[in-house]
C-alpha cells in the first residue's frame, strides 16, 4: 500500500524543523553556552555580575553611561566612573578577577601585565556589521590577511617618508595658528574652544599627507565618518540581534548610504592616482601612493594579484588612514594643550625646549626627533588620556594565562586605562601630571612591564604611531612658539567614550600672542 504526502504537510514539516533548529541555537548562544562559560570561570575564582538573558550587562553599562555624561567632574576627580564606567563598577565590585557581560558575550577583564604580552597576540574580535560599515582595513584582520596588509601598507610609514610630511603637518598647524592671531590681533590674549580647530588641523593634516589634497576636498569624507561613528557608538550600545541590519530602519539606511557615499568618495580619489601612474607619472610621498606603489610591486613580483589588496581592500585602507590618522592626534593635542594650561611650569619648560632647537623657524624632523622634554609630555598625556581606553581580543582557543584558562572563543579586555593609573606599577603618585617618569623611556617607567599601550602592543601595534607622535611634536612645537594658554573660567571638565576619548563640551582655553 502506497503512502501518499501532500507537498504543504512536507513544507510545513521543513518549515517546523527549521524554526526548532534556529530556536535550539539561539537557546544555546544566548543561554546554555553563556552559562557554562561562567561556571568554569567562577571555578577559577573569577566573579561578575550573573548573566542575564540576552541582555547580560547592556542595561547597567547604559546607565552608568548616561548618568555618568550627565553631569562634570572636577579636574582632581577619578576619570574612571565617567569614561569607563561599566569597567570602573567591576573592578570596584569584584576586584582585578573579573569579567563582564556584552550582551551573550563574556569578556574578561586581564590586568596582569605579565599576561598583557601574550595577549596582544590574539585575535580581534570579530566585527559586527555596524563596524564594517565604519572602517574595516588593516585593523580588522587577523592571520595572513593581516600579514600581508602589514607588509603592503609599512612602507607608507617608513621613517624616511615620514620625514617628507613633516612640512604638510607644519602648513596645517600654520593655517590654524594665523586664524587664532586673527582672532587674538585686537588685545593679544582670547578665549578659544581649541577642540574643532585641533580636529581640523588633524583632518586637513591626514587629507595632505595621505591623499595630497587639501581639507576641503576631505571635507565631506570626515563629515560623513564622525556621522558613521556616531550611530556605531549608539550600536555598540545595544544588544545585536543577527539580521537586524537588513531591516530598513531609518538608521540602517543612513548607514548604508554613509559607507556608500564614502567608498565612491575615495574611489575617484584612488582613480586619478591610478590613472596618473599608468601615464607614467612619478609617485607622490602621500600615503596613497606609497600604498598603490608597493601594492603594484608586490603583484608585478609574483605575477598574481592574490599577493596584493584588491580596489575595495585599498579603499577600506584609506578609509583607516582618514578616521585613525585624524581621531588618535586631535585627542592627544587637546588633552596636551588642556594639561599644559593646568601645568604652566611644563609649558614654559617646553616652549624653551622648542625655541632653544628652532627659534621661530619652522620645525624639521631632526629638531623634532631631539625633543626630550616634548615627547616626555606627550608620553605622559597618553598614559592619563589613553585615545582608547581599552583594547579588545579574542582567544581563538583555549588558552593557559599563568592559573587561569581561557576558555576558547572567550573575549578578552585590556583596560589600558585602568593599568596607567595603577598604583602598583606607576606608584602613589600615579594620578599626578608627572611627565619626568619618562625621563628614561617608557620601558624605565614601566620596569619593563607591559603597562602602558596608548597605540596597542606587540606585532599589533598602531602603524601609524610614529606619524601621530610626530605631528603632534611638530603642531605642539609652533602652537608653543606662538602662544602661551591658560584654562578658562568656562572649561569643563567632561572627558568622554566616542571611539577616542574626547572632552564633551570642548575645550575652552584663553590664548596669550606671544
Amino acid at each position: 500500500m502506497e503512502t501518499a504526502y501532500s507537498p504543504i504537510a512536507v513544507l510545513r514539516s521543513c518549515i517546523l524543523l527549521y524554526f526548532l533548529v534556529l530556536a535550539w541555537k539561539v537557546f544555546n548562544c544566548a543561554w546554555l553556552t553563556p552559562k557554562r562559560l561562567e561556571k568554569r570561570l567562577k571555578e577559577q575564582g573569577l566573579r561578575g555580575n550573573p548573566y542575564k538573558f540576552l541582555y547580560g550587562d547592556f542595561k547597567q553599562i547604559s546607565t552608568l553611561l548616561k548618568e555618568a555624561h550627565s553631569k562634570t567632574i572636577n579636574l582632581s576627580d577619578d576619570l574612571f566612573p565617567r569614561v569607563i564606567p561599566h569597567l570602573h563598577e567591576a573592578v570596584k565590585k569584584y576586584g582585578k578577577n573579573t569579567y563582564i557581560w556584552l550582551g551573550p558575550k563574556l569578556t574578561v577583564v586581564i590586568m596582569n601585565p605579565e599576561h598583557i604580552r601574550e595577549i596582544t597576540i590574539f585575535q580581534k574580535p570579530g566585527d559586527t556589521p555596524d563596524t564594517k560599515l565604519l572602517v574595516q582595513g588593516l585593523v580588522s584582520y587577523d592571520g595572513n590577511k593581516w600579514a600581508k596588509h602589514r607588509k603592503l601598507i609599512t612602507p607608507a610609514f617608513h621613517v624616511e617618508k615620514l620625514k617628507h610630511m613633516v612640512p604638510s603637518f607644519c602648513t596645517c598647524a600654520g593655517e590654524m595658528l594665523s586664524k587664532w592671531e586673527e582672532i587674538v590681533s585686537t588685545n593679544g590674549s582670547c578665549e578659544l574652544d581649541v577642540w574643532p580647530d585641533l580636529r581640523t588641523l588633524t583632518c586637513d593634516a591626514i587629507s595632505r599627507t595621505a591623499f595630497g589634497s587639501n581639507y576641503k576636498e576631505g571635507t565631506r569624507i570626515f563629515e560623513l565618518q564622525t556621522e558613521q561613528a556616531q550611530y556605531h557608538l549608539k550600536a555598540l550600545k545595544s544588544v545585536y540581534f543577527p539580521g537586524w541590519r537588513f531591516l530598513p530602519t531609518k538608521r540602517n539606511r543612513r548607514m548604508k548610504q554613509i559607507a556608500k557615499d564614502v567608498h565612491e568618495s575615495i574611489r575617484k580619489i584612488i582613480n586619478a592616482r591610478l590613472e596618473a601612474m599608468e601615464a607614467g607619472e612619478a609617485c607622490a610621498d602621500d600615503l596613497l601612493s606609497i600604498l598603490l606603489e608597493s601594492n603594484s610591486k608586490e603583484i608585478d613580483y609574483h605575477g598574481n594579484k592574490g599577493f596584493g589588496m584588491s580596489i575595495r581592500e585599498v579603499i577600506e585602507e584609506c578609509k583607516l588612514f582618514y578616521f585613525a590618522g585624524q581621531e588618535t592626534t586631535s585627542v592627544l593635542l587637546v588633552w596636551t594643550m588642556i594639561l599644559l594650561s593646568r601645568y604652566p611650569n611644563w609649558q614654559a619648560r617646553a616652549r624653551e625646549e622648542v625655541l632653544q632647537h628652532f627659534g621661530t623657524n619652522k620645525p624639521d624632523l631632526d629638531g623634532l626627533n631631539h625633543l626630550k622634554l616634548v615627547t616626555m609630555i606627550l608620553h605622559e598625556v597618553l598614559r592619563l588620556y589613553p585615545p582608547v581606553p581599552e583594547l579588545a581580543r579574542k582567544a581563538a582557543e583555549e588558552t593557559q594565562l599563568g592559573n587561569l584558562t581561557l576558555p576558547s572563543q572567550v573575549q578578552v579586555s585590556l583596560p589600558a586605562m585602568l593599568l596607567h593609573y595603577d598604583p602598583e606599577i606607576w606608584g602613589d603618585d600615579v594620578k599626578e601630571f608627572k611627565p619626568e617618569r619618562f625621563a628614561d623611556g617608557v620601558s624605565n617607567a614601566t620596569n619593563g612591564k607591559v603597562a602602558f599601550f596608548p597605540f596597542g602592543w606587540g606585532p599589533r601595534i598602531c602603524i601609524g604611531q610614529n606619524f601621530a607622535m610626530l605631528e603632534a611634536k611638530a603642531a605642539l612645537a609652533m602652537i608653543l612658539q606662538r602662544f602661551s594658554f591658560e584654562l578658562s573660567p568656562s572649561y569643563t571638565h567632561a572627558p568622554r567614550v566616542v571611539l577616542t576619548i574626547q572632552p564633551q563640551y570642548g575645550a575652552h582655553l584663553i590664548l596669550h600672542k606671544l
